[in-house]
């Protein structure tokens, strides 16, 4: 029985990964122990990576038969394989993690079992990161960014940087997209007039690799992001439901 014709997972667990070989398998069986006894998908994107990520997840495939490995063609960003990932999953609810293997999978079927339980309108419910394991620089810059994010779009995050977030797919597939959309998911999904929610989770420390980011990478990125997201909001005109006469 192949993926396509399977019957549909109820949750489909969604990571994007480039250059993470030393630690996407552990996270991939991370995942698969966190949902066992779920109906589950776990979909890993490799975004065009240089080193043996694709390959060691196609290996792993024979030993976590819900696994799926989709990749890029070309390095696109984090973004983009979110979106590739959700426009690729079975499951009404997706679950999001950083494929660095800092997002405890441990917490994620919480999350994804509050969202299968909430009222409809609840469209995401992410998680808060407590007790980062990052360094002081990181953590300020964060904190500063959030504050800055959270008090000119009032979304409510206190941490909207965590990877790990649980949502419907089908409220994802409304927003519009645009690269690093990803960290502002709360503010769209408000702006679309759903409601979100969000649950305190674990960090962990960097195992393997490097981060992708920097603080200046991320300042120079959000600045232009912040301002797209505050006219995407000036332009909302919300009809507040649709009613078939």
């Amino acid at each position: 029985m192949t993926a396509s014709t399977a019957p549909a997972p109820d949750f489909s667990i969604v990571v994007p990964v480039f250059d993470e070989g030393g630690a996407a398998p552990a996270l991939a069986r991370e995942i698969a122990a966190a949902f066992a006894g779920e109906n589950h998908e776990i979909i890993f994107i490799d975004d065009a990576s240089r080193d043996d990520t694709k390959a060691l997840l196609v290996a792993l495939k024979a030993e976590i038969p819900q696994l799926r490995v989709l990749s890029h063609r070309k390095n696109s960003g984090q973004s983009r394989a979110v979106r590739s990932g959700v426009l690729a999953a079975r499951a009404p609810i997706v679950i999001t993690l950083d494929g660095d293997g800092q997002n405890d999978p441990a917490d994620a079927p919480r999350l994804a079992r509050a969202l299968a339980a909430a009222a409809p309108e609840v469209a995401l419910i992410g998680g808060e990161r407590v007790k980062r394991q990052d360094s002081s620089a990181k953590r300020w810059a964060s904190k500063l960014g959030n504050g800055v994010r959270k008090r000119l779009l009032r979304d409510t995050a206190n941490d909207t940087g965590c990877g790990l977030k649980a949502f419907r797919r089908e409220a994802f597939l409304r927003l519009p997209y645009f690269d690093h959309i990803h960290r502002y998911l709360p503010a769209l999904m408000i702006r679309e007039g759903y409601q979100v929610d969000f649950q305190p989770v674990n960090h962990r420390h960097r195992e393997s690799g490097v981060s992708k980011y920097t603080n200046f990478g991320r300042l120079k990125a959000s600045v232009s992001d912040l301002l797209g997201v505050m006219w995407l909001q000036s332009r909302l005109r919300n009809p507040l439901g649709v009613d078939e006469a």
